[in-house]
Order: C-alpha cells, then structure tokens, then sequence
C-alpha cells in the first residue's frame, strides 16, 4: 500500500481525538486514492463522516479563490503586481504597500483592534484600513488574513462585484467545482465549534470571526468544499487537466516561484514554498484543519480536509500535520 505511513499518520490523529475525522487524497497523475475515516462529529453525539461532505476551507479559500481572481486581473492588465494599493483603496494612508506585498504576505501590516469580532462590517473595514506598517514590510514575511482581505476589496473596486461572487463566477464555475460554496448546504456539511451552553455545533457558518463579519467582501476565508472538488482543483493546478480559461501556462509556472521582494524562498503568490531533496513543492493549510500540497515535478498532491476545531481547537494538530506532511514527503520520493 503506497503512502502507508502518511495514512497511519492520519489514523492516529483519529485514534488520539486530534480530529475527529478526516477525508484526504494522494493525487499521483491522474490516479487518486481517496478516503474517508473517523467521524464528522464527536458532540453531541458522534456521527460518522460521509463521502463528498463540505468542509470549512478557512485559508484555503485564499489560493483556491482570491489568489485565482487577482491573478486573472494581473493578467488582462486590470491591476499592476506593484501597484501601490492605495490606487485602489483610497482610505489606506500607506502608498509603499503594494499588491505584491499582499500577495506574499511581505506587508508587514500590523495593530491590534479592539473588541473585533464585535464590530459590524462598516466598523471592522475602517478598523482595518487604519491599521499600521512595520519595518518589516518587503523584508520579511509575515502571514496574515488582513492581505487577502485587502486583495479581495480591490478585487472589488476593479470589477464592481464583492469577492466571493467573483470567486464563484471566475473560478468555481470555470473550473466547474460543483460542490465548492459561500453558502453550504448544512445537510452537506461537517461541523466546526461544538458550544457546550447550548448543546450544539456550528454547522455551515464560516468559523473565522472576521468572514462571519465581512460576509461576501471577505477574500481571506468563506469557501466551504469537498474532498472531490479540492482534489480536481489540485489536478488543475498541476495542469492534469484543461485550464479552463483561468491560468495560462506562465501563471502556472508563476506559483512555483519565488515572488517575494526578497527572494528568501518563503512564498510565491499565495502559496508557501518548500523544497524537500531538491523537489520544489508548494503548500496552504487552513486553520479549520484543512491542507493542500502540491509537488509539479512528480503530478502530485496531498489534499487533507478535516475539523480539528471540533468539539473545540486541538492545538496538537499542527505538530501531527507536519508530521504527515514529512511522512507524505518523504514516501513520495
């Protein structure tokens, strides 16, 4: 069985409650070996997971849906990769930020906002746009939701549309990802949060406090999917199967390369770079649990999707996801 220790990996997050369930593929060319093991829910009550169940894709939702968006408007000249985004977002008072910057999360954008997830929409976007810059900015990277949310508003102002419909209309339907939604079906879809006081899960809300807040204007997180569609996206991102009109060749070739202003091999656009013997590969997890990576020379992918937030945030599973991320690694080549 190829990829024994990868899976044994994942059992054992099951077997120890680090997640409850999981469904995750091994993409090798167009052969794919899919699985679905444990449970969707541990509380109330367990149930077990089901093929095909939606998914929270937290910060996934940034390299499968705004990254796509912003890199079709680069290409047809709508926006500049070093455009100031102050051209686009006239409230922010940093013209040095560029969209580069936001797209390899080399911004260095940084403060504290008060009471957050309290605020509505109106207030968290001005809160945000009054946020500062720290000396890092171009020099370091420094991942945060706050430079895909940016992407996602001048998405907006650029096409007139709020981000996530033109997720849908950009990328989701070109691409024909059936399954992938802002507005999952909760029949269809895995539980996140399990509230104690209240004796139930939260079931197809996003589980980020600043997508509950943006709703359709957030660019940073919101997709909910399945293994299928991720597993096709994962195809089409390593040109197995038809572009469908949203990248060409040299955006393809693009997201395997260094696109920071320093060049320290930390990111491209979106996606975070690594390198295992000489392999390059490319990578995105979300904090819900999910995780997509992806290895061009070999037709490769490992697509994981579960709700480690469920009943409540396991903080061990960051430790074991890197462990099946080396094991999946490592029986590859």
């Amino acid at each position: 069985m190829r990829f024994a220790q990868t899976q044994a990996e994942i059992r054992q997050m099951i077997a120890d409650q680090t997640i409850p369930g999981a469904s995750y593929a091994m993409v090798t060319g167009l052969n794919v070996q899919s699985f679905v093991q444990g449970y969707q829910q541990l509380q109330p009550t367990t149930q077990p997971l089901r093929e095909n169940q939606l998914y929270d894709l937290a910060s996934l939702t940034k390299v499968m849906g705004t990254l796509p968006v912003m890199m079709q408007l680069l290409e047809q000249q709508k926006v500049g990769i070093d455009d100031s985004i102050t051209n686009y977002l006239p409230e922010w008072k940093h013209p040095q930020v560029t969209i580069r910057h936001l797209m390899t999360h080399t911004s260095n954008i940084e403060g504290y906002i008060p009471n957050r997830n309290q605020l509505n929409m109106n207030q968290l976007r001005t809160a945000l746009l009054g946020l500062d810059v720290g000396p890092d900015l171009g020099h370091k990277m420094h991942y945060q939701d706050v430079n895909y949310i940016f992407l996602g508003w001048i998405a907006g102002v650029v096409c007139g549309l709020p981000i996530q419909p033109l997720i849908k209309h950009m990328v989701l339907e070109p691409l024909g990802l059936i399954d992938s939604t802002f507005h999952p079906d909760v029949r269809k879809t895995v539980p996140t949060t399990y509230d104690e006081q209240t004796g139930t899960n939260r079931v197809g809300q996003v589980h980020d406090p600043k997508a509950q807040i943006l709703g359709s204007d957030c660019g940073s997180s919101g997709l909910f999917s399945s293994l299928r569609d991720v597993t096709q996206f994962a195809q089409w991102m390593l040109q197995l199967t038809p572009p469908g009109k949203v990248y060409t060749p040299e955006i393809f070739a693009a997201m395997y390369m260094d696109q920071t202003p320093m060049q320290d091999g930390s990111r491209s656009f979106g996606w975070r770079l690594g390198n295992y013997q000489g392999h390059r590969y490319i990578w995105q997890g979300g904090y819900t649990g999910t995780l997509l990576l992806l290895v061009p020379d070999r037709k490769s992918a490992l697509v994981f999707l579960s709700n480690r937030v469920h009943p409540q945030v396991n903080e061990h599973f960051m430790v074991a996801r890197n462990r099946m991320i080396y094991s999946y690694l490592a029986e590859l080549f």
